[in-house]
């Protein structure tokens, strides 16, 4: 534990990074998810799991880690003598990742795109900003923040969704979804419908 620390942790050997020193750790998890569906689908449930690879920067730390993921599945099902559908993809977190999402497409089957930095200083820079008529930018309150992302066929091709799609295996199969903050702004939810994104998850934007 004393060697894996870290003075910044947020930005270090977390997510996929720690999959990738430590396979057995996306190993245990993947099982976790496969054994805990095929139990679920025993009992006449219908599952549709989908793992999502964090803090992916590089198409080979996808396909690494998807390998893996793959690899745990086929064994389950071939223990429990049943299949189950699922997914493998990640979240697009990371700037690095927005601007390679078209390569990581390749070996994801889904896309999260994520935003959300829920601190003190958050909270006081939007204070500062409404104190000197600066546009909140982090949600769609007012006109100058509106405008700020209502280019929508400019934002399509910058957040790539239509890019990612067309480099997918399947571009058909290819889900792009949103969670966050932006995933609970009314303004933010229309706008991702109008760039293409599939769904929006209220898990994180509910906490």
């Amino acid at each position: 534990m004393e060697e894996l620390h870290e003075f910044n942790p947020m930005l270090g050997h977390r997510g996929c990074r720690l999959g990738i020193t430590y396979p057995e750790i996306t190993e245990m998890q993947a099982r976790a998810i496969f054994e805990a569906a095929v139990a679920v689908e025993k009992q006449g449930i219908k599952t549709h799991a989908e793992v999502m690879i964090p803090l992916i920067a590089t198409v080979k730390e996808m396909s690494n880690q998807g390998a893996i993921v793959r690899r745990v599945a086929e064994e389950v099902f071939k223990e429990k003598g049943k299949h189950v559908h699922y997914l493998v993809g990640t979240m697009i977190e990371l700037p690095r990742a927005c601007l390679v999402a078209d390569e990581i497409a390749k070996e994801a089957e889904f896309f999260f795109v994520w935003h959300q930095r829920p601190d003190a200083n958050h909270v006081r820079l939007l204070a500062r900003r409404r104190q000197q008529s600066i546009a909140d930018i982090f949600s769609g309150r007012d006109s100058e923040a509106r405008s700020v992302r209502g280019d929508r066929p400019g934002w399509r091709r910058r957040t790539g969704t239509d890019r990612d799609r067309a480099r997918a295996q399947d571009a058909s199969q290819t889900r792009v979804g949103i969670c966050g903050e932006h995933g609970g702004e009314p303004s933010s939810v229309e706008f991702c419908h109008q760039v293409g994104m599939d769904y929006v998850s209220c898990l994180h934007s509910a906490c």
